[in-house]
């Protein structure tokens, strides 16, 4: 990346910063993966309950491993072996966990976080229930405004979601959504975060690369 673009890219890092700062959380700017997993393990205290959200930027971050590895409880959702049920009662758990870690699908410029979700565990845990909710999001997931993070999640962030879990609906075919209802259709819950309203629950870490969906 040349130097401008990453001088732009820079300055609407810290316009989204001090927008979600203005709107209770506490915001972490890191240069790429591996300070984000550190930044993120930093911000967690051992033995504490750890849950977190379906996010491949957590996987990309590797910060799951750390979290296997280290003195926590942690909540593993992909541990190998467990039932469909067993999974479900770890969506439970996670919900009153000390600690939930996820993405967003979008951030706006003016901090508002906006997800879209399938089942509805990861927006709940959000928005009520754990004590403190870490979110990493890459550069690549911030918008200039709400339309632009409606655009983005039903037309970019559903269909490659649905590529990637190898479900065969409508987006899949045209890459884009088409509000289908379809059985299997992942894009069941919108919500939109507009401030955090609980001081010190809302941890949002950006990262200067780009990571996730």
């Amino acid at each position: 990346m040349d130097l401008n673009t990453r001088w732009f890219k820079d300055k609407v890092l810290e316009k989204t910063k001090k927008s979600l700062e203005s709107k209770g959380y506490d915001v972490y700017i890191v240069k790429d993966k591996s300070e984000a997993k550190k930044k993120v393990i930093s911000l967690i205290e051992a033995k504490s309950t750890v849950g977190v959200g379906g996010s491949q930027t957590l996987l990309q971050c590797d910060i799951l491993n750390s979290l296997r590895e280290g003195d926590y409880n942690f909540l593993d959702r992909y541990k190998e072996g467990l039932t469909p049920s067993e999974v479900k009662e770890v969506h439970k758990e996670a919900f009153f966990s000390d600690y939930y870690l996820t993405s967003s699908n979008a951030i706006t410029e003016s901090g508002e976080l906006v997800n879209l979700d399938g089942l509805g565990n990861r927006v709940a845990a959000m928005i009520y229930g754990p004590k403190k909710v870490i979110v990493v999001v890459g550069e690549n997931k911030i918008v200039r405004d709400i339309d632009s993070a409606y655009e983005r999640v039903r037309k970019y962030v559903a269909p490659i979601n649905c590529k990637r879990l190898n479900m065969d609906n409508p987006c899949v075919k045209v890459s884009e959504c088409v509000n289908c209802s379809s059985e299997n259709r992942i894009c069941n819950h919108l919500v939109v975060t507009f401030r955090q309203n609980t001081k010190g629950r809302g941890i949002v870490v950006l990262v200067k690369e780009e990571i996730g969906y």
